[in-house]
């Protein structure tokens, strides 16, 4: 389906959800991961220490999906380094691929191919600047230590899969977080952000993009 901004993505009859926001997929990405998330971090961190820029950020995806997040971090123009990780345990296929056409939007249609046909479980490096590892398996499964400056949580939403918004899946997301990391997320559910806040994450209700009034920023902050 066409969203309001022109941007696609794929709507799941069954579920009766999408994989992007109806209101914009790109303006959603845009908002939530890159000004809010990676911008934010990069604001913080640049004003902690002075060399910052010479040590690659480490990202974690929860939700791989079209791909358009990655795409649009891949596209940052910061200098800086990006270490992207993003597990997925059910792949979009060529045809969903293809009917996204994220490359012809961004101006990029060569590495939009490459994000989606670079082997699974391996490092690929898509640009100077940016570095890809598919991994396929669940959210349950990820079990990182102290390894991400940034998560980008982006699962179906709870009233769908309540099961991927819970207490022991923000534990996971707060121990594969270095000290000082940061979670940005879509959603601003009221029991989404307590069970955040359960797990030790300090909790921030932010203006949402465009169609949703709130989304969460989450820190562990030790």
């Amino acid at each position: 389906m066409t969203t309001d901004d022109g941007s696609k993505t794929i709507h799941m009859p069954d579920l009766n959800e999408q994989y992007h926001s109806r209101h914009g997929a790109l303006q959603e990405a845009l908002h939530v991961f890159i000004d809010t998330g990676l911008e934010h971090f990069l604001e913080v961190s640049l004003s902690r220490k002075r060399n910052f820029q010479q040590n690659p950020i480490k990202i974690l995806e929860y939700g791989f999906g079209t791909g358009l997040n990655a795409m649009v971090t891949a596209l940052h123009d910061s200098k800086t380094p990006i270490v992207y990780t993003a597990v997925e345990a059910y792949p979009v296929n060529d045809e969903e691929v293809k009917a996204m056409d994220y490359g012809k939007l961004l101006g990029n249609e060569e590495m939009y191919e490459d994000i989606h046909q670079c082997s699974w479980e391996e490092r690929h490096q898509i640009s100077n600047h940016f570095s890809l590892t598919k991994q396929q398996k669940t959210f349950e499964q990820i079990a990182d230590q102290d390894s991400y400056d940034l998560i980008f949580f982006d699962a179906f939403g709870p009233s769908t899969q309540p099961e991927l918004w819970t207490v022991d899946i923000f534990t996971a997301a707060y121990n594969a977080l270095k000290s000082n990391g940061v979670l940005t997320t879509y959603c601003a559910a009221g029991q989404v952000r307590r069970n955040m806040q359960s797990v030790g994450f300090i909790v921030e209700r932010l203006p949402g993009p465009p169609g949703k009034r709130e989304m969460l920023r989450a820190t562990k902050s030790l």
